[in-house]
């Protein structure tokens, strides 16, 4: 029996989670400021997240609670949905050839990586399924638990997957010049202290909504949906002031960074090889099908490359919007596969991974 009073306990406790949220805050916007200051692409994000993942890799308490990830991702929905114009929609002809090619990428990127980590690593199917299916991670890591799937190294080779291509991406679309070195402006117009005022309230009614209807990124695509309307149809013309989407950037890189507080070095390490090789065999299959696009249709390389890249929705987007890439684009194809993935694993795994009775001997 404790001899420490639980309010005691229960005040210490909640000390320590404020004070490893302040730490976090503190090493994000440091990370994320040198970054900037080197004139790195997406910065603010990558340089947020690279510090807060050696933090948490050092041993510090770094912890984003649920209120403030909330927070940023209505704070990034606003600003991508900010961008809505005619001139984002011009290719919307081309979505359901992409989407259906994506949903094809997918599938084959699945097995690839699946196959590459039986063959050379020696997994189980079913940890090999789950760790090549890219995205969905909440729900993989529940299938994979309920499955009796190595749930420990399926989240060493996703979070590897999100943390390179979160660092990678902007460098190589800034290095062969297909996407600016440094951030582009959003908007130069600032919203009202009213207009404002209306868009988070509308943000955060649609993310409720959608959250009730248990739609996925909710909180993130909520708020982007409620922006939308409001700027496309021309009620509110202006955006979020700079230092709040410099927050959303900052707090985005956190939140990924502190994926590595969930994972023990000795598991991280033992697994990095399988991580990096499943992730160049996604890249590999996914690079053939970004080549018969560009082969087929008018839509910018860029928005192509962001848009298949196997990484987290919210990464994703937000890096859309650091690199002045089609964030509407690049949405309706990650919600695609998000959709795809929570549809189509369980089935795949039921179909292909190990038997149950073979995960309970």
């Amino acid at each position: 029996m404790s001899l420490i009073p639980a309010s005691i306990s229960s005040a210490m406790a909640d000390r320590a989670k404020i004070l490893g949220t302040l730490e976090t805050l503190a090493i994000g916007v440091a990370g994320g400021l040198l970054f900037l200051w080197l004139n790195l692409p997406g910065g603010l994000i990558s340089g947020a997240m690279a510090a807060v993942g050696f933090a948490a890799l050092a041993g510090r308490p770094v912890i984003m609670p649920a209120i403030l990830t909330q927070s940023v991702l209505v704070l990034l929905g606003i600003t991508l949905g900010s961008l809505v114009s005619r001139q984002l929609i011009q290719h919307m002809s081309a979505y359901p050839l992409t989407i259906g090619l994506l949903a094809l990428a997918t599938f084959c990127s699945t097995f690839g990586s699946s196959f590459y980590l039986q063959r050379v690593h020696g997994w189980d199917q079913t940890s090999a399924l789950l760790a090549g299916s890219p995205g969905a991670l909440s729900q993989i890591t529940m299938l994979a638990a309920e499955k009796g799937a190595d749930v420990a190294a399926i989240a060493v080779v996703q979070t590897m997957r999100v943390i390179i291509l979160t660092a990678a991406l902007p460098l190589l679309l800034a290095l062969t010049g297909i996407a600016p070195t440094a951030p582009a402006e959003v908007t130069s117009l600032t919203a009202s202290p009213l207009e404002l005022a209306v868009l988070a309230a509308a943000a955060v009614g649609v993310a409720l909504l959608l959250r009730l209807a248990k739609f996925p990124a909710s909180w993130m695509f909520g708020a982007m949906i409620a922006s939308a309307a409001l700027h496309g149809t021309g009620l509110i013309e202006g955006g979020l002031p700079p230092w709040m989407r410099g927050v959303a950037l900052v707090g985005i890189g956190a939140v990924i960074g502190t994926r590595f507080a969930r994972i023990k070095k000795s598991t991280l390490l033992s697994h990095i090889n399988a991580g990096l090789g499943s992730f160049a065999v996604a890249i590999l299959i996914s690079a053939i099908f970004v080549t018969v696009i560009m082969l087929t249709t008018h839509v910018r390389f860029a928005d192509v490359v962001v848009a298949f890249a196997p990484g987290a929705m919210d990464a994703m987007l937000a890096l859309a919007l650091t690199l002045h890439i089609d964030p509407i684009f690049v949405g309706a194809h990650h919600l695609s596969r998000f959709v795809f993935v929570s549809i189509t694993t369980p089935g795949i795994v039921h179909l292909f991974g190990r038997p149950q009775e073979d995960v309970d001997d």
